[in-house]
């Protein structure tokens, strides 16, 4: 004979474990379902950096193989990241100390619009470039599945380290490869 189980038969503590694990399955199976397939920058290093024409906050276009021969640091970001606030200043100064010996930064956003990120930029008085990719190819072509991304790149344009996500101290990290890179003529 088949005992059928109510709701009011399930001890409460019980119940409260099932719903929980439900609900952790499902946002689980979500968050799986919902991320970018290949969307890991990583598997850029070693290989040569795609080429890019972006628009500049001067109106300008930019293309990376015109930086050839420098040793490159690509930082994606979006107004809407906090980490990516607090790198900028982080990165304006690694760029202000590094450029003269070579190095040339490029900030892309990736937000829709680009009123938002100049003014952001702005108030952020960061001195290197700011493009924008608000068709998102690039950052597709970077494989870009997180904010932000840092990406360094040697100078005979190769993938050289990829840093997704950001936290105080990684800009330590990116100083040791910009170094490694700006030594090795």
């Amino acid at each position: 004979m088949l005992h059928q189980t109510s709701i009011r038969d399930v001890p409460r503590r019980s119940l409260r474990c099932t719903l929980v694990e439900r609900v952790l399955r499902a946002v689980c199976v979500a968050a799986i379902l919902s991320a970018p397939v290949g969307a890991h920058a990583e598997g850029l290093v070693g290989q040569p950096a795609p080429d890019f024409a972006l628009r500049s906050l001067g109106d300008a276009n930019l293309r990376l193989s015109e930086h050839l021969g420098d040793v490159i640091i690509i930082n994606f970001w979006a107004t809407w990241c906090g980490p990516c606030r607090q790198e900028m200043p982080l990165l304006d100064e690694i760029y202000n100390k590094y450029k003269l010996a070579g190095l040339t930064l490029l900030s892309i956003n990736i937000d829709d619009t680009s009123e938002r990120a100049t003014e952001m930029a702005r108030t952020l008085k960061v001195t290197y470039p700011v493009l924008f990719d608000e068709r998102k190819e690039v950052s597709r072509a970077y494989e870009v599945g997180s904010m932000p991304v840092t990406v360094l790149i040697d100078r005979e344009g190769v993938v050289r380290y990829v840093s997704e996500g950001f936290k105080p101290g990684y800009e330590k990290r990116y100083t040791e490869q910009l170094r490694k890179l700006l030594n090795d003529e």
